[in-house]
C-alpha cells in the first residue's frame, strides 16, 4: 500500500522537476539568442527572483486555503503558459513569462511536498518515520532527473540544431502529464486550520531579532545563496566565448552537487563530523572558487578551464552546505515558526541577488564580471564570519551532535 502510494507521487512529481531541470542550461543563451544584452538579461532574471520572494510567500497559505491538488494543477498551467512565452522575442511578453515562471517554481517546491505530507500522515496514517524514506529517494531520483536533463538539452540545441528554445517546448508535454497524474490519482486536500499571515510573520520576525544563533543562521543562508543566485545568472556569460555544450556543463554541474552531498553523508556517518563544522567548510570551499573566479575573469589573467574548473569546486561545496543547512536548520528553527521565518530569510536572499545583477547597468561593471566576483567574495568572508560565531553560540548544543543519516537537499532545485 505505502509503495504504491509513494509511486504515484513520484510519477507526477519527478515529471514536474524534469520539466523544471529541462529549463535550466539554455536560459540565458536563450535570451541572448533574441538579441538582448547582458544588462537586460539581468533583469529578466531579477523579475524572476522577484516574482519566485514576493509570491511565493503567500504559496502555502493558498496551497492551505484553496487545496493543495488545485495548486499543483495550476503549476503545470502556469508553467507550461511560462514556456510557450519563450517563443516570443518581445522584452514585455518574456518579462512576463518570467513572473509566471517564478510563481510556478513556488508552488513546485511548496505544495507538492505539502500534499504528500498531508496524505501519508493524515489519508493513510503511514509512520511519520517513513516520510524522510520518500523525500530521500525523491532527492535521489531528482537528481538523476536533473543530470539527464542536461544532457538531453545539449542533444536538442547543439547536436540535433533546434536552437535553445527546445528544451521550454520539450517541457510542456511533461508538465501535461505531470497534470494529469495530479488530476485523476491525487486526492484534494487542505489545513485542518486558518494561518494568520500578519500575526505568524510577526512571530517569526521577533525569534529572528531575539534569538542570536536563529539570527547567524539566517546571515549565512542569506549570504551564501545570495552568491548561489548569482552565478546562477553568471555561469553562461562566463564560459560562452569557450562554446561549451552548455548542457553538458550543467549536466557537470549537477553530478558536482550530488558529489557535495555524498561528502556530507561520509563526513557526518564515517567521520562523525558536525554540520556545524560542515557549514563553515562548505562556506571556505566556496570563497576559494570566488577568489579563483576572480583571478580567472581578470581581462589580463582570462582562463575558461580554470572558471570551469572554479564552478565545479563551487558547486561541491553548494552540494555540502544545502544538507548542512537542512539539518542545522531542523534543529535550531522552532516548528511553530518555520514557515514564516524561512520566508524572512528569503528576503535578503533575492534582495541581495537582485541588487548585484543591477550593478550590471553600471559602467564601471560592463567591461567584465570580476567585479561581480569580488563582491561575491566580500559576501562569502562576511559568511564566514557567520559561520564562526554561529559555532561558538551553539558549542554546547547538544541536538546538533545528534547528526541525521539524511539530510533534505531538495532545495537545489533553486540553483538553476
Amino acid at each position: 500500500m505505502f509503495v504504491k502510494f509513494q509511486r504515484g507521487y513520484f510519477a507526477a512529481y519527478l515529471m514536474a522537476m524534469f520539466a523544471d531541470w529541462l529549463q535550466g542550461p539554455y536560459l540565458y543563451k536563450l535570451y541572448h539568442h533574441y538579441g538582448f544584452q547582458e544588462e537586460q538579461i539581468a533583469i529578466l532574471y531579477v523579475f524572476g527572483f522577484a516574482s519566485t520572494v514576493l509570491l511565493g510567500t503567500w504559496t502555502p497559505i493558498a496551497a492551505d486555503q484553496f487545496g493543495r491538488k488545485k495548486l499543483c494543477m495550476s503549476f503545470t498551467v502556469l508553467y507550461s503558459v511560462s514556456c510557450i512565452l519563450k517563443l516570443s522575442t518581445s522584452y514585455g511578453v518574456l518579462l512576463i513569462g518570467r513572473i509566471l515562471g517564478g510563481i510556478a517554481t513556488s508552488v513546485l517546491f511548496s505544495a507538492f511536498e505539502a500534499w504528500y505530507v498531508h496524505e501519508h500522515v493524515e489519508t493513510h496514517d503511514f509512520p511519520k518515520e517513513w516520510i524522510a524514506v520518500t523525500f530521500a529517494r525523491a532527492s535521489f531520483w531528482n537528481g538523476l532527473m536533473a543530470i539527464l536533463a542536461g544532457f538531453t538539452t545539449n542533444v536538442l540545441c547543439d547536436w540535433m540544431g533546434f536552437g535553445p528554445v527546445a528544451p521550454y517546448i520539450l517541457a510542456i508535454p511533461f508538465l501535461i502529464v505531470a497534470g494529469v497524474i495530479v488530476m485523476y490519482t491525487w486526492n484534494e486536500n487542505y489545513s485542518g486550520h486558518t494561518i494568520k499571515f500578519r500575526k505568524l510573520c510577526g512571530e517569526g520576525f521577533k525569534s529572528i531579532v531575539t534569538e542570536e544563533k536563529i539570527f547567524m543562521l539566517g546571515a549565512i543562508e542569506s549570504l551564501f545563496e545570495s552568491v548561489i543566485y548569482i552565478i546562477i545568472f553568471l555561469w553562461t556569460p562566463i564560459l560562452e566565448p569557450a562554446k561549451p555544450m552548455l548542457g553538458v556543463v550543467f549536466s557537470t554541474f549537477m553530478i558536482s552537487i550530488l558529489t557535495g552531498q555524498a561528502f556530507f553523508q561520509v563526513l557526518t556517518l564515517r567521520k562523525k563530523m558536525s554540520s556545524t563544522n560542515l557549514l563553515l567548510m562548505s562556506i571556505s570551499i566556496a570563497l576559494f572558487a570566488n577568489l579563483l573566479l576572480v583571478y580567472s575573469t581578470h581581462p589580463r589573467t582570462l582562463d575558461y578551464a580554470l572558471s570551469f574548473s572554479a564552478f565545479v569546486v563551487f558547486e561541491i561545496a553548494v552540494g555540502i552546505y544545502f544538507p548542512a543547512m537542512g539539518f542545522l536548520r531542523s534543529r535550531i528553527i522552532p516548528d511553530t515558526h518555520r514557515w514564516s521565518i524561512m520566508n524572512w530569510f528569503r528576503v535578503p536572499i533575492n534582495l541581495i541577488a537582485c541588487a548585484v545583477l543591477l550593478l550590471l547597468h553600471e559602467d564601471v561593471f560592463r567591461h567584465g564580471n570580476q567585479m561581480i566576483f569580488v563582491i561575491c567574495v566580500v559576501l562569502l568572508t562576511l559568511a564566514v564570519f557567520s559561520g564562526v560565531r554561529f559555532k561558538t553560540l551553539t558549542n554546547d548544543d547538544e541536538s546538533l551532535k545528534q547528526e541525521a543519516g539524511w539530510q533534505e537537499s531538495d532545495h537545489i532545485h533553486n540553483i538553476f
